[in-house]
């Protein structure tokens, strides 16, 4: 049981605002979304996205030229068509966000049989910010708090990015809650399970049957993996570990790494060479799923859904389908809560 928030007035001098404690936050943290399509909106997010030493690490002299005279006078329009794509026009948001929203109140929801617990979300680049989360979870009390990024895997561009972010928060802090961190749920069986149900459930709603299909994955540069990422690592197990729930040999399910970004080696093989060279090879049905995104966003839906399924069928391939990712589904709420109850051992 958690203990009941007090206002322990009496501890501070008169007229000193009274200081609520006693509740646990969890928040959960999601990569990023501009806030509209046009260009200055995505250039916005694009600078902070692009600048994260985590992401980048060129040298700054350099990158700063490469990154403002080069990169963001170009890319933040191509960006804001691919978003333009796949926006929530409702809502005016990306699917992203309102995705993480809804996963917040779902999960919220789950834990309401613990009292004391509150919930919040945050986005690593741009709105809302986790800075502004974690003062709110503290000025309502809280003075634990489980910081989750959802990233299956864990690499030092995504998950160590998020972490540092909230700790630079907590830097300027005179009263720190207790910090706590989901980690990696890569090999987590709560996840690999709901990733195979949730793909065999996609499958089934087919009137074809794919020759294979392909696990993609957000790629990385593969020097990061030479200096000690366990992300490539972490995705290989990830899909072994589907592969052998599911029965299947090697080759029904394959490994491929996306969003590859300028000139350097990334980790192989890439997913839209391989899509060609498959329609191209007599490959006519295909289905890919994405194991690192625990929610859909630009990458899944316009990269994958759309870009991918074009070069597929421009290439002799006839039928293609994207699984969507667990987003709010029962699936992926029992996940993420079940997770989310685990780490707060000992704080329940």
């Amino acid at each position: 049981m958690l203990k009941k928030t007090v206002e322990p007035a009496e501890h501070f001098p008169a007229g000193h605002p009274n200081v609520a404690y006693g509740k646990v936050g969890v928040l959960l943290i999601n990569l990023g979304t501009p806030e509209a399509t046009s260009y200055w909106p995505m250039r916005r997010y694009l600078k902070e996205f692009l600048w994260d030493r985590r992401v980048i690490d060129v040298p700054r002299p350099i990158w700063w030229f490469i990154l403002n005279c080069i990169i963001l006078t170009t890319r933040p329009s191509k960006s804001g068509e691919a978003y333009e794509q796949i926006w929530n026009h409702e809502l005016d948001e990306s699917p992203l966000k309102t995705i993480t929203r809804s996963q917040s109140e779902k999960v919220a929801s789950k834990l309401a049989v613990h009292p004391g617990i509150e919930v919040e979300w945050a986005m690593r680049y741009g709105l809302p910010p986790i800075k502004e989360k974690i003062e709110k979870l503290k000025e309502a009390g809280c003075d634990r708090i489980l910081l989750f990024p959802l990233y299956p895997q864990y690499s030092a561009a995504t998950t160590a990015s998020v972490q540092d972010k909230a700790f630079d928060a907590l830097k300027e802090m005179r009263w720190q809650p207790a910090l706590r961190t989901v980690p990696a749920f890569h090999d987590h069986p709560v996840y690999i399970d709901a990733l195979v149900r949730s793909m065999q459930a996609h499958l089934a709603t087919l009137d074809w049957t794919p020759d294979l299909v392909l696990a993609s994955y957000h790629g990385l540069p593969k020097r990061y993996l030479d200096l000690g990422d366990p992300y490539h690592c972490h995705c290989m197990k990830t899909t072994r570990l589907m592969r052998e729930r599911l029965g299947w040999e090697k080759d029904k399910l394959q490994v491929v790494f996306q969003s590859r970004f300028g000139s350097e080696e990334w980790l192989k093989p890439y997913a839209e060479d391989t899509v060609r060279e498959l329609a191209q090879n007599g490959t006519k049905n295909l289905a890919m799923i994405m194991p690192a995104f625990i929610s859909d966003c630009v990458e899944t839906l316009e990269e994958i859904a759309i870009g991918l399924k074009e070069v597929f069928e421009e290439h002799g391939g006839e039928n293609f389908a994207a699984i969507p990712c667990l987003n709010d589904s029962d699936e992926g709420i029992e996940v993420l809560t079940a997770l989310v109850e685990s780490e707060l051992s000992g704080w329940l």
